[in-house]
């Protein structure tokens, strides 16, 4: 039996680039390495297939250790494996994504969508995130994707 939705957390911007120059960074994964990872991290692809039903796994390291709340993985360290759901060029990507952690506050199949919607002067980047683990707190997740959607900004505008 299916588990029940779990909480859904969502943010969104305004960018100033167009739909398909923000799709693009969201299907390369040199790209996505750049941008994804919120302040205080970096990231790592470890491998990556870009269509539906492909599959990547990144890890992402705390740049100061000592600095780091909680690791999933590890005390510095969070390894995400996720696969593809579905691809709409300039418009949609969904994507199911797992923490590799032992601790089962971490445990379940988050889905992210990240829609683009084009607007005057750009796209604003919906990022909507369903059945986001419990030990995940609320107000990190936000200042979390905040922290991406800047980055993607930066990355694109």
């Amino acid at each position: 039996m299916a588990k029940a939705a779990g909480r859904i957390d969502s943010a969104s911007r305004i960018i100033k680039a167009a739909p398909d120059v923000l799709y693009r960074a969201l299907m390369d994964p040199e790209a996505l390495v750049a941008w994804r990872p919120p302040a205080g991290m970096t990231g790592a692809m470890l491998a990556f297939d870009g269509r539906e039903g492909g599959r990547y796994r990144m890890a992402l390291t705390y740049t100061d250790p000592g600095d780091a709340l909680h690791g999933k993985t590890s005390e510095s360290s969070d390894v995400v494996e996720g696969r593809f759901l579905e691809l709409v060029p300039d418009r949609r990507v969904v994507e199911v994504v797992e923490f590799e952690s032992d601790d089962p506050a971490f445990a379940g199949a988050m889905t992210i969508t990240t829609a683009l919607d084009a607007v005057p002067g750009g796209t604003e980047v919906t990022i909507r995130c369903e059945n986001v683990p419990d030990g995940i707190r609320p107000e990190d997740h936000q200042e979390g994707m905040a922290s991406t959607l800047a980055n993607l900004a930066a990355f694109t505008e």
